[in-house]
């Protein structure tokens, strides 16, 4: 179970057009690579970006990460990843372009582990239950979606069986937040979980501003109300605010995880594995988390595919984000939803297998 060679690529798959606090998104970009042993299995492990950068991660997975594999036996993962960590790239990114990189790499060999054991990754990492999974959509609440979308789409995401949602907010105009979250509230009761993310976009008067005005609507979470690497203007805002403080998609190693969770400046912990390093510290932040008796819900970075083997391996995780932008996607082994709940993958892998027709049709580089 050797490393013979690697294939990186990109791929460029479009989504209806939506938005939040700090973009646009028209595609999802994929970069990545597929690993190879002299066995002839594959492991495949990406990145997702949403329209930008992908040449920049590909760079560095073919000058600096790639190569350094070949002749590895991948069921060493944990010692790969740790000498990757080290490597050639250490000076130039422990975050942003190269980490993102080391995380392609850490899930594909995750990827060839599962499937030379012949299991889902969940059952490789030790899971037990296939039961559905609790799942919460975030589709439907884009910040370019007018209050009537917002309404339409709750609605309709209820009537698939989520009994939880999430919608964006920090735009420019404080009331026109509170008055989306208000809508939805109105029209979905107060039984349904209401999650709220502003996406970076206010500074602590804001925040502050916000989840005073917000507390009245019985919201599941606010998420990510001020930049991601603000541990204590966390802190001081969730001593403030009685509501819980979820953030983690932009928090880039487990070390400013463990700095979030001493400091009590996170309740709920969305580490998300194609940005945290892969797979392998994923395991770590989730660890770190139980200790503290935190829960656990990833960020859908991974559109789901990847989160759904290590939500089922983790006793402390809560809910996925699932976005489903596609009836049929673009994977082998597509993420499945029945009545807002995800089911257990039972193909042996990671689920992050391209389907072939999709590969060729969406592949630029």
């Amino acid at each position: 179970m050797k490393i013979a060679d690697t294939e990186t690529f990109i791929l460029h798959v479009p989504v209806p057009g939506i938005a939040d606090s700090q973009r646009s998104v028209e595609r999802i970009e994929f970069v990545g690579l597929r690993v190879r042993t002299a066995c002839g299995m594959v492991g495949t492990g990406w990145f997702a970006t949403v329209g930008h950068g992908a040449a920049v991660v590909k760079c560095a997975l073919d000058t600096l990460l790639a190569d350094e594999i070949i002749g590895e036996d991948p069921r060493n993962v944990r010692d790969i990843w740790s000498r990757l960590y080290s490597g050639k790239g250490l000076w130039i990114g422990r975050a942003g372009a190269v980490h993102v990189a080391l995380s392609a790499i850490d899930i594909a060999l995750w990827d060839l582990c599962a499937k030379h054991a012949g299991l889902p990754l969940w059952r490789l990492l030790g899971g037990d239950d296939a039961s559905p999974f609790p799942a919460y959509n975030t589709n439907g609440g884009w910040l370019n979606f007018s209050v009537e979308r917002l309404r339409d789409e709750a609605l309709r995401q209820i009537d698939d069986g989520f009994s939880a949602l999430k919608i964006k907010v920090g735009g420019p105009d404080l009331d026109a937040d509170i008055a989306r979250v208000e809508a939805v509230r109105a029209v979905i009761g107060n039984d349904i979980l209401l999650m709220a993310d502003a996406n970076q976009n206010w500074d602590l008067t804001r925040a502050q501003q916000a989840v005073q005005r917000l507390e009245s609507f019985d919201l599941g979470w606010i998420e990510e109300p001020l930049h991601p690497d603000d541990i204590d203007g966390h802190a001081r805002l969730n001593e403030a605010c009685r509501m819980p403080l979820a953030l983690g998609e932009n928090v880039y190693s487990s070390h400013l995880f463990d700095a979030f969770i001493a400091r009590g400046a996170v309740d709920v912990v969305q580490v998300d594995a194609c940005r945290v390093g892969g797979i392998t510290p994923w395991l770590d932040v989730a660890e770190a988390a139980a200790k503290s008796g935190l829960q656990i819900c990833p960020h859908a970075g991974d559109i789901g595919q990847i989160h759904q083997h290590l939500v089922r391996a983790n006793s402390n995780a809560w809910m996925l984000e699932v976005i489903p932008f596609w009836d049929e996607g673009p994977f082998e082994d597509q993420l499945k939803l029945k009545h807002g709940a995800c089911l257990a993958p039972d193909r042996p892998g990671a689920s992050t297998e391209f389907g072939e027709e999709a590969f060729t049709r969406f592949r630029v580089a």
